[in-house]
């Protein structure tokens, strides 16, 4: 049976937290350059205000968008498929990956959700996940 790897230390935490804090600095940051060029929205948006969830939905369709262009590289997951493609265009499969996060930071962002929150919630969720799974779940 394979282990699951142990918690994480204070030191990596803190790294991981800081390498996420500076992902959402860039992002609010390009957010910031399309409002001033692009007519982008103000944020964080009032989520109980229906264009503002109209708004949040229209980005989460483009980031749907990217992670489906980032599974098109991905020629053997077709069950029907007989012949193995083993050539992967790996640069371009992170690429789209990479557009997908970029969305999704700027969802948190217009969301109000922090990195803080998010990094806080995502070890949280994945706590439950893994006491699940020990659990019989």
């Amino acid at each position: 049976m394979k282990r699951l790897p142990k918690r994480r230390t204070k030191k990596r935490k803190k790294m991981s937290t800081d390498r996420l804090i500076e992902m959402f600095e860039q992002q609010e940051a390009f957010m910031k350059l399309l409002q001033k060029h692009r007519g982008f929205p103000e944020f964080p948006m009032d989520l109980s205000k229906k264009a503002s969830q109209k708004e949040i939905k229209k980005i989460s369709f483009d980031a749907m968008g990217e992670l489906f262009e980032a599974v098109q590289h991905l020629k053997n997951s077709k069950d029907h498929r007989a012949t193995d493609v083993p050539e992967l265009d790996r640069e371009a499969y992170v690429e789209e990956l990479v557009d997908c996060l970029h969305y999704f930071v700027e969802i948190a962002i217009l969301s109000g959700i922090s990195s803080e929150e998010l990094f806080s919630a995502y070890i949280q969720k994945g706590d439950v996940n893994v006491n699940r799974i020990k659990n019989g779940y």
